[in-house]
């Protein structure tokens, strides 16, 4: 590699994307190609980097398996940074095992990192964890160690485990200020302060009021039933009843246990849980059969016993009853929580994260764009959608695959 290719790339590992263009600019060779790919997508200008690292990649060749390879990594990067999740996993794959064959060992932990953070954004938290456990850092520079932590807090929040991820951020911070690389400081703040906002609302005998991240796991520790309608399951301790797939059975869970200690009628319940908007007979008998189903699936937990009005949650061992809802209530919370991260998504993207179809998902962004909470860029296949930035309140209960259910 020669003066300019080598000082490009010490300015790019620097975050110095236009000095890095200033030296490679003008050349049209496979390593300068791929430099001012890795530059343009560092300035955000992602489609001219997109088109760059392939030109990068046909110019070194099939007899140049490093180089491709690495393109390949870099083209993953912005394919992510693109919220382009259908981008083929294999190829990722394929450039690793490239990567790994020819000693490049810096570029392999960084496709590692770039395979965690996809998994991360798919909702695949458990797989994240046991990869970030499993990755092997000797010889990695001090960025790739500080994303590294930085991923470590992110699964640490995803599973409610708040010191552990204050601690994740402490050693990114370090690591990040040793790296000398502003965005990735900002980055690990931003995250810092996700920890201090608001990420749910505890609802108790008729009264609410807001939680922080940390105080969301004390109480998923205390011994209270906990009626979680962050992610639709019913919890005590380490025990979890998931009901994200009962809409009908978690509704009338959740009408039980906003009213608790009190019973609930049965028209407001026929109400909550059929949209009924007068009690019949059938709804009666409807109601009596579903609650039959909800005594089954929280045996062991609480009884719904019938009272001469309506229903009443019994807990079996636990001493008091709590509703966990979101900050903000949304018929299309989830879909908003995923594009609070200020990022362009597809709706295929979407459908992925969030593991809907994708005709939901375009149904839903329809609805939001009618209400003034998104909005969309480009057309066809083009077309990607935005959300403000939510700042009052954490996302990370809103977000797909929550730890500890299912």
């Amino acid at each position: 590699m020669d003066s300019l290719l080598t000082a490009a790339s010490i300015a790019l590992s620097a975050g110095d994307a236009l000095g890095a263009l200033k030296r490679v600019a003008l050349r049209e060779d496979p390593p300068a190609l791929a430099l001012r790919g890795i530059a343009m997508a560092q300035l955000g200008d992602l489609p001219r980097a997109k088109d760059l690292l392939r030109r990068a990649a046909r110019a070194f060749g099939a007899k140049e398996p490093l180089g491709r390879a690495r393109c390949a990594l870099a083209e993953a990067e912005v394919a992510l940074a693109s919220r382009d999740l259908a981008w083929p996993k294999k190829e990722l794959a394929s450039a690793l095992r490239t990567l790994e064959a020819h000693g490049d060992r810096v570029n392999a932990v960084h496709a590692r990192t770039l395979e965690i953070r996809r998994l991360l954004l798919t909702g695949e938290v458990v797989a994240a964890e046991r990869a970030l456990a499993e990755a092997d850092l000797t010889g990695a520079p001090p960025m790739l160690l500080a994303i590294h932590q930085l991923l470590r807090a992110e699964v640490a929040m995803r599973r409610l485990r708040t010191r552990a991820a204050r601690g994740a951020l402490d050693e990114a911070t370090k690591t990040a200020f040793a790296a000398r690389i502003p965005q990735l400081v900002r980055e690990i703040e931003n995250m810092r302060t996700a920890l201090q906002a608001p990420a749910a609302r505890a609802i108790a005998e008729g009264r609410e009021r807001t939680l922080l991240l940390e105080d969301v796991e004390a109480l998923l520790a205390s011994g209270s039933l906990v009626i979680d309608a962050c992610r639709h399951a019913v919890l005590e301790a380490h025990i979890a009843v998931p009901l994200a797939r009962r809409p009908v059975l978690f509704a009338l869970a959740r009408a039980l246990g906003e009213a608790w200690p009190e019973d609930v009628p049965r028209e407001v319940l026929a109400a909550r849980a059929f949209g009924a908007r007068k009690l019949d007979d059938s709804h009666r008998a409807r109601l009596r059969v579903e609650m039959a189903r909800l005594r089954t699936e929280l045996a062991g937990l609480a009884d719904a016993r019938a009272t001469k009005r309506g229903f009443a949650l019994v807990p079996s061992r636990a001493k008091k009853v709590i509703v966990l809802a979101w900050p903000v209530e949304d018929e299309h919370a989830r879909v908003l929580a995923i594009l609070a991260d200020g990022e362009a998504w597809s709706s295929s993207a979407l459908a992925l994260a969030l593991s809907l179809s994708q005709r939901s998902v375009q149904r839903a962004l329809s609805s939001l764009e009618e209400a003034g909470k998104v909005r969309s860029t480009g057309l066809a296949r083009a077309k990607r959608w935005l959300a403000p930035s939510v700042t009052q309140f954490t996302t990370t209960l809103l977000l797909p695959a929550p730890p500890g259910v299912g």
